[in-house]
């Protein structure tokens, strides 16, 4: 946490500095969970450019960095102790304070659909409660997560995969379906995966289509196993101690942006996700294609893993969360 500590009082000084020359103006702290390359950050970075835009003389969001400012796994208590204001990050990378988080990836409905059915509402005062955050926008999502391998998957007798012989590195939001299916699961954060397929550590990854190829790992991946699973979870958020001390017009900002944002990010990477997936494959990668049982059985057991996980560590709002998230 020393990099944290560090990063909080750079910020805390620029922040005295700024309130000094302009009090009317608030400036929020903002970082991101990938580096700045990557598509993830950049879809994020759009989002700042937005807000900025619009909070001209209002609000303001200076992004302080990525991965390096803060790492992944700790930007949800970063921003739970007020370290930081604004965080892009999973939710799946900090399930230990918000475990219902994990319904954003369980979901099988849009942003859109979520909020206009209480569900995002819920959540709101969920994150609120555990997480000390607001919630802004579930961005980038209508997209799944993929299973990247550096040799051919050996097919079963079922259309499946014989998950068995795999070394898959994962995150911790898609650990248990992992190990659900036999594979042996090494967690660790993305800055680590490049050495790690490298060195031959491991022999498979686990990450959307989207930003995969920012991090160099189809060096090594030379196949991508079809259907995806759950969904992707991105959630931009920020401090609540933080939001309920801004002024209602920064707030409408903010809300207006977001909500604009959302809409447009998901758009926007249906079309991104396809162009970057042929990219590829016309460098080499193939796609490997579950068939009949074999394919049934690994979504049916990517659906039950997210909902038995959130059973097991908190299961007070898993029935309201199942008749909001599910169709």
């Amino acid at each position: 946490m020393r990099t944290v500590v560090r990063f909080a009082l750079a910020c805390g000084m620029l922040a005295l500095t700024a309130g000094g020359s302009r009090a009317a103006e608030v400036t929020l702290n903002a970082a991101h969970f990938t580096p700045a390359q990557n598509s993830y950050a950049q879809s994020f970075l759009k989002f700042v450019d937005e807000v900025n835009e619009a909070g001209k003389g209002v609000v303001q969001i200076k992004v302080r960095g990525g991965p390096e400012v803060i790492p992944p796994l700790q930007l949800g208590l970063a921003q739970k102790n007020g370290l930081i204001d604004v965080i892009d990050n999973p939710a799946g990378q900090y399930l230990e304070l918000v475990p219902e988080g994990e319904v954003f990836s369980a979901s099988t409905k849009t942003p859109d659909e979520i909020r206009k059915n209480g569900g995002w509402d819920l959540m709101q005062k969920i994150y609120g409660e555990k997480g000390n955050a607001h919630l802004l926008a579930h961005v980038d999502a209508g997209t799944g997560f993929s299973i990247f391998t550096v040799d051919e998957p050996k097919r079963s007798a079922d259309g499946g995969v014989e998950w068995a012989g795999l070394k898959i590195r994962s995150s911790p939001l898609y650990r248990q379906f992992f190990e659900s299916l036999g594979m042996t699961v090494i967690v660790m954060p993305p800055g680590e995966v490049y050495t790690a397929l490298e060195r031959g550590v491991i022999n498979a990854n686990a990450y959307p289509v989207f930003g995969y190829k920012s991090f160099g790992w189809d060096k090594f991946t030379k196949w991508r196993v079809e259907p995806t699973f759950f969904q992707t979870d991105v959630l931009i958020s920020m401090n609540k101690d933080k939001w309920d001390s801004l002024s209602p017009e920064a707030q409408k900002i903010l809300t207006d942006v977001s909500l604009k944002y959302e809409q447009e990010s998901m758009k926007a990477i249906e079309a991104e996700n396809a162009r970057q997936a042929k990219v590829m494959e016309d460098g080499g990668q193939t796609v490997f294609e579950l068939k009949d049982q074999g394919r049934e059985d690994f979504l049916a057991k990517a659906a039950k893993a997210s909902w038995d996980r959130m059973e097991a560590r908190d299961p007070t709002n898993v029935p309201e969360l199942r008749k909001l998230f599910q169709n």
